[in-house]
C-alpha cells in the first residue's frame, strides 16, 4: 500500500518553532505528514510554525503531553527542544541536566504512556568531544568535552536501554554544522542569541553586527582557521523522515552522523559569503575558544547506505540560501 492510501500520520514535532525543527516540518507536510507542533518559544518562533497545529509549552510538562497524544493520535515524536549552546552549558550545567535530560526522559515516559514506540532523536556531533579519528564516523569513541554533549549523549543511551527492554525504536542523528535556509524562502535561522559561524558572519556583512571575530588562526589547518562539516538543513530534514520510514519498515533502532563529508575552513566559508553577496566581511582576529578541535568532519557513508541518503547543497548553496533569508529578513522573523 502506498502512503497516499495509509492514514495520515500525525508527527509531534518538539521544537518546531525553532531552526531545524521548523524546516522539519515543513519537509513533513510536502511528504505527507502531519506535524503537530509543541514549543516554548524560549528560541523558538511562533511564526516559524506556520500554519500546523500548534501549542506552547515545555516537552517535560506531562499533563500538556498527555493531553495531546490524546487529542492528536500521535504516530511518533521528533524531538529538537533541547537547549543547544556549549559556552551556556558549561557556565549553567544544572540548567542543561533539568532540560535536556530529565526533560527529555519526561517526553519519553509521556509516550510510553500513549503507547507511542516510535522516537526520532535530534543529536550532536558533540557527542564524540575532541575525536582521534577524522573523519568521524559511528563507531568513534563518544567522549563529550562539554555539559551539552554529555546531556545529549545520556539521552542516546537512555534509547538503547529502553530499546533493549521495551522495543522502543528510536533514530540518533547526529548533525555537524546545521546551515542554510528554506530555498523558497519562507523559513531561516534566527537565534536570539547567535553562534553559528555563517548567520554571524551575514550579520557582520550587513552591518546588523560588529566585525566578525575569527577565534584564531593558528591551528593545524591549510589557513589556520578551523574546519567544519556544513549540511543544508532541508538535507537534515530529508534524513529525519527517511530515519521514520526506516525504523516503520525495519523495527529498528538507528544512529547515523549526518554530514556533507566536506570540510570548509573558518576563511573558506567566509570567502563564499564574499563570492556571493559582492560584499567584504569586515572581520577581526582574537583568541581561541576553549574545546574547539582544529577539524570536525563527518563520515555519512552508512546514512547513505541505510537511509539512501545524500546532500543537495553544497557550500555555495548553503551560504546563499542562508543570505538571502536575512537580507530579506534582517530582523529575522520580527522582520
Amino acid at each position: 500500500m502506498s502512503r497516499t492510501q495509509k492514514r495520515i500520520q500525525n508527527i509531534l514535532v518538539v521544537g518546531g518553532a525553532g531552526y531545524v525543527g521548523s524546516h522539519v516540518a515543513k519537509c513533513l507536510e510536502k511528504a505527507g505528514y502531519n506535524p503537530v507542533i509543541l514549543d516554548d518559544l524560549s528560541t523558538g518562533h511562533r511564526k516559524a510554525a506556520r500554519s500546523a497545529t500548534f501549542y506552547q509549552g515545555h516537552y517535560g510538562d506531562r499533563e500538556l503531553l498527555k493531553s495531546i497524544f490524546s487529542k492528536h493520535s500521535i504516530s511518533a515524536v521528533m524531538h529538537f527542544g533541547a537547549k543547544a549552546l556549549v559556552g551556556e552549558s558549561v557556565a549553567d550545567p544544572l540548567l542543561y541536566a533539568s532540560s535536556n535530560i530529565a526533560g527529555t526522559i519526561a517526553l519519553l515516559e509521556g509516550m510510553r504512556a500513549a503507547n507511542v514506540n516510535r522516537f526520532i532523536f535530534s543529536s550532536t556531533c558533540n557527542v564524540f568531544g575532541d575525536p582521534k579519528e577524522v573523519p568521524i564516523h559511528e563507531g568513534v569513541q563518544k567522549l563529550p568535552v562539554n555539559p551539552y554533549g554529555f546531556s545529549k549523549f545520556a539521552v542516546e543511551q537512555v534509547l538503547q536501554h529502553m530499546d533493549q527492554a521495551y522495543q522502543f525504536r528510536s533514530a540518533s542523528l547526529r548533525y555537524f554544522n546545521a546551515a542554510g535556509a528554506d530555498p523558497e524562502g519562507e523559513l531561516g535561522e534566527d537565534h536570539r542569541c547567535e553562534t553559528h559561524l555563517i548567520p554571524n558572519a551575514i550579520r557582520s556583512l550587513t552591518g546588523r553586527s560588529p566585525a566578525l571575530t575569527i577565534f584564531g588562526n593558528d591551528y593545524p589547518t591549510p589557513d589556520g582557521t578551523c574546519i567544519r562539516d556544513y549540511v543544508h538543513v532541508n538535507d537534515l530534514a530529508s534524513a529525519h523522515i527517511s530515519a521514520l520510514e526506516l525504523i516503520d519498515s525495519q523495527n529498528r533502532s538507528v544512529d547515523f552522523n549526518l554530514g556533507s563529508e566536506q570540510g570548509y575552513s573558518v576563511n573558506e566559508v567566509i570567502h563564499m559569503l564574499e563570492k556571493v553577496s559582492g560584499k567584504q566581511v569586515p572581520r577581526k582576529l582574537g583568541a581561541r575558544r576553549p574545546g574547539d578541535a582544529p577539524r570536525l568532519v563527518a563520515d555519512s557513508s552508512k546514512a547513505k547506505r541505510e537511509l539512501l541518503w545524500k546532500t543537495s547543497f553544497d557550500l555555495e548553496a548553503i551560504v546563499r540560501t542562508a543570505y538571502q533569508w536575512l537580507a530579506k529578513n534582517p530582523e529575522g522573523y520580527a522582520s
